[in-house]
């Protein structure tokens, strides 16, 4: 099966997932309870300030807080229901900043948005989806400005999971279907699965490149997997993919012991569906050049947000130069970067010994 043919792109985007780790001051939704009559506008603010910060640090791919609308679907809470119109003139403001400074911007809705099996829950999930669309179209913002969600639950079935899914996909709105992006998940659905909802509803995918190791049953290819979700994509729209690193790191934890009444430390393993702080930038490298000509942009999903971004360039430019110029990345960049880096992190020495 041939590879995708894409627009190949000088460089590819780098970003990462809502919370400003760099900077206290940048809140990324307006998190107030309802009593306080929190809203999108002021949510927009806070956007308007990162945009400034990710535009400062030549940092073009931000997803927004899935929360960004306070209670704009609550159904208990109608006097918020109204709050994505009365913000049109804000969100086209954003918007268009947004596309002054080639950010790419995506929304990923909680968990809990799922389009099967309950009625009751699909319909609450169309409606978070249909204000979530509703926002970026008021931006104007192109096709790749998209909504990522999960397949959902196998319900003790996982053919009859995809079928359901299928038949829901035609009688979502049309913003929706416009907007909505398939990806596969550590758990229960995998890569292969998303490529057949694929085929029976046309929905673009993500490939994520954890979540491919953690649940692979069919033993696809790396390489040949990827290459098949980006295909997905129609042409001269830019793909996206999720990246991180699992954990690996020993944690401890503390107990009493009820029979003794003294502090009992247990070691932890991780669970390597887990994502790490960081990105490992040797594996990071490895990857990209496993995908050497295929063109999408790269969404870290680190624990670490921003940090882990700030910290990968570097890693780029002094372990692997041939995967830092995907990213735009250039030598005489590298005091810049690493100077960017010193500023939000500090390096733990280098022990004198094993």
């Amino acid at each position: 099966m041939p590879e995708p043919k894409l627009t190949h792109r000088r460089v590819s985007r780098l970003g990462f997932p809502v919370k400003v780790m760099a900077r206290e001051d940048l809140k990324s939704n307006d998190s107030r309870r309802a009593a306080s009559n929190p809203h999108l506008k002021v949510s927009l603010e806070y956007v308007d300030a990162i945009l400034d910060h990710l535009d400062r640090h030549d940092i073009r791919m931000y997803r927004m807080s899935s929360d960004l609308a306070p209670y704009a679907t609550h159904p208990d809470m109608p006097q918020f229901h109204g709050m994505v119109k009365e913000s049109a003139s804000e969100l086209r403001a954003i918007g268009s900043k947004a596309k002054a400074l080639d950010i790419r911007l995506s929304f990923h809705p909680s968990q809990f948005v799922v389009l099967s099996p309950d009625p009751e829950l699909v319909r609450k999930s169309v409606w978070d989806l249909a204000s979530q669309a509703e926002m970026l179209d008021l931006m104007d913002l192109g096709p790749e400005a998209v909504l990522v969600i999960h397949v959902g639950g196998v319900y003790g079935d996982l053919q009859a999971s995809r079928a359901r899914w299928v038949e829901t996909w035609k009688t979502l709105p049309e913003p929706v279907r416009r907007r909505l992006v398939l990806e596969h998940d550590d758990l229960r659905f995998s890569a292969a699965d998303v490529l057949w909802i694929h085929e029976h509803t046309g929905v673009r995918l993500i490939f994520d490149y954890q979540h491919f190791w953690c649940l692979n049953p069919e033993r696809a290819e790396l390489r040949a997997t990827l290459a098949a979700i980006l295909r997905s994509w129609p042409e001269g729209q830019q793909p996206k993919i999720h990246y991180s690193s699992p954990r690996t790191e020993l944690r401890e934890h503390a107990s009493i012991d009820k029979a003794t009444r003294k502090k009992v430390i247990r070691r932890v393993a991780p669970v390597f569906t887990g994502h790490a702080d960081f990105c490992n930038p040797f594996e990071f490298a490895t990857f990209m050049r496993e995908a050497a000509g295929l063109d999408f942009d790269v969404m870290l999903e680190a624990k670490a947000k921003d940090l882990a971004l700030l910290r990968l360039r570097p890693d780029l430019l002094r372990y692997a130069p041939d995967v830092a110029v995907r990213f735009g990345l250039a030598p005489e960049d590298a005091g810049r970067l690493e100077a960017e880096e010193d500023e939000v992190l500090d390096e733990e020495p280098v022990a004198g010994g094993a």
